[in-house]
């Protein structure tokens, strides 16, 4: 059995993977606000730094898979949202990466958002402040744009699929890919939901095969991609589970032809 780390562990999509993953038998390290193993702020770099220190003390130094489920959206306000979802999420990633090296068979899931193909005229300056590590630039963009959800999770998404086919990832034995929920009914969406300007948006969102996913449908696609007999074999996969949103609005976006 295996020892893995979930950062949000606490609540929606975070705990329904937690269950699953120690119903499986094995061992997780969870990291979030407050209610997991290591409590810490992944909003600020002393946060990540103790989450990273506190998950490298319990895991001995090898740990067998990551999932990075924590994060924010509206109407949580875009500044920190910005520092939660990439910068927390990466401080992770990166600072992790030799324990999952030292487990020679280890899985990554970073949990995306369907939001990052689905809304329209993304700005895509605070997207690669992103992936540039310019975390004051993205924060300053992120005031400007009051936006950094989906930003975030597009920025997110692209730093795992420019990363997981490495030699310093899957050829270290860490196969990497992504999850890109749509709308959920998490805590997270309730709050969006309740709020006055952002919940008619949700709610007036397509989703084909009607209404919204659930933490566990999620956690069930998390599951797969971390500890199913197909796992070895998947890297860079950006997998959505979204009622058919991505597919109804880009049909034909994917798969896109190479052209040289």
């Amino acid at each position: 059995m295996g020892t893995f780390a979930i950062t949000g562990s606490a609540s929606g999509i975070g705990a329904a993977t937690r269950a699953r993953v120690e119903a499986a038998g094995h061992t997780v390290i969870g990291v979030d606000l407050r209610n997991a193993e290591i409590d810490a702020d992944l909003g600020t770099p002393e946060g990540r730094q103790a989450a990273v220190d506190g998950v490298l003390e319990r895991c001995g130094g090898t740990l067998d898979g990551l999932v990075t489920a924590a994060g924010v959206g509206p109407p949580f306000p875009a500044v920190p949202m910005a520092s939660i979802n990439y910068f927390g999420s990466v401080a992770l990633l990166e600072g992790l990466h030799g324990a999952l090296v030292a487990s020679g068979d280890a899985q990554v899931v970073v949990v995306g958002s369907n939001s990052s193909s689905t809304q329209p005229n993304l700005h895509m300056d605070l997207v690669e402040a992103f992936l540039d590590g310019d975390e004051a630039k993205a924060r300053q963009l992120a005031e400007t744009y009051q936006d950094a959800y989906a930003p975030s999770k597009l920025a997110l998404a692209r730093w795992a699929r420019r990363l997981a086919p490495t030699a310093e990832w899957a050829g270290a034995g860490v196969r990497m890919n992504v999850i890109a929920p749509g709308a959920t009914l998490t805590p997270l969406l309730q709050a969006g939901l309740d709020d006055e300007t952002f919940g008619p948006l949700i709610k007036g969102f397509t989703v084909p095969t009607g209404g919204f996913g659930s933490p566990d449908q999620i956690a069930a696609g998390i599951e797969f991609l971390l500890l199913s007999d197909a796992r070895r074999f998947l890297c860079g996969t950006v997998l959505y589970i979204d009622g058919g949103t991505d597919a109804l609005f880009r049909a034909d976006a994917v798969p896109v032809p190479w052209v040289l």
